[in-house]
């Protein structure tokens, strides 16, 4: 849809950039639908017991993201036998799901005999909502640029996916700074910890989103060098 706006330009240069615009517009789109995909869900990290900490046919594992905590009961015996640790979270099993206190009452998690930071979690998930927040202004932009065909909020639009994007790596980055500060809060009891998908989800989405921001950037400067290049390529074909 926001390629129609570049291909309204007749010359070949500007039709060349149109085609990067619609790969921009695109980008941004896909990175906005991940980042929301990952925030909304509880697989950001994976916590698992050893398998026969508890006894020889069940075990525990918890899996949490910014908003809600999963605690799950695996049987051992659909755990594939190589595996020391109980898990993964997609086994058939019954769950037990909060949502964290820390944002009503102030309350630290305790999973596992481990403690929650709650300074560390809250400040990863303000970043997450923020970088949401710059993707929506990016995204109004772009509309604002469509409609009234004013190619100059292209440039808010630049600077709010780019940031965005560098707004879900810090966010992740807190997130799992928050992870290891649980595991230290006890070390009596062993802890096996991973990444979920939902990490995936968002770091491809921060790529993607700086990368479309980077489009749009070359597409809003006064003398936009992929139109010449474009259009020198034109000519001479011609």
């Amino acid at each position: 849809m926001w390629s129609n706006y570049f291909l309204q330009k007749e010359d070949d240069g500007r039709v060349g950039a149109a085609a990067l615009g619609g790969v921009g517009s695109k980008s941004g789109r896909q990175g906005v639908t991940l980042t929301v995909l990952g925030m909304g869900t509880e697989f950001w990290v994976e916590l698992s017991q050893p398998k026969h900490s508890r006894n020889n046919q069940t075990c525990e594992m918890a899996h949490y993201g910014l908003w809600k905590l999963c605690v799950r009961t695996l049987w051992v015996s659909d755990i594939d036998p190589e595996r020391e640790s109980c898990g993964p979270a997609e086994l058939p099993g019954e769950s037990n799901c909060t949502y964290f206190k820390v944002y009503t009452s102030g309350e630290n998690a305790v999973i596992f005999k481990k403690t929650t930071e709650k300074g560390l979690h809250i400040a990863g998930a303000m970043l997450a909502l923020f970088s949401l927040f710059l993707m929506i202004m990016g995204s109004v932009c772009i509309t604002m640029s469509l409609s009234k065909s004013v190619p100059f909020f292209l440039k808010p639009a630049t600077i709010c996916f780019i940031c965005s994007g560098i707004l879900v790596f810090l966010s992740i980055i807190v997130f799992h700074q928050s992870v290891l500060a649980l595991l230290a809060s006890d070390h009596s009891f062993p802890l096996h910890h991973e990444l979920s998908w939902s990490v995936a989800c968002l770091g491809s989405a921060g790529a993607i989103l700086i990368f479309g921001g980077l489009i749009f950037l070359l597409l809003s400067l006064p003398n936009n060098p992929l139109e010449k290049c474009f259009g020198q390529q034109s000519s001479s074909d011609a």
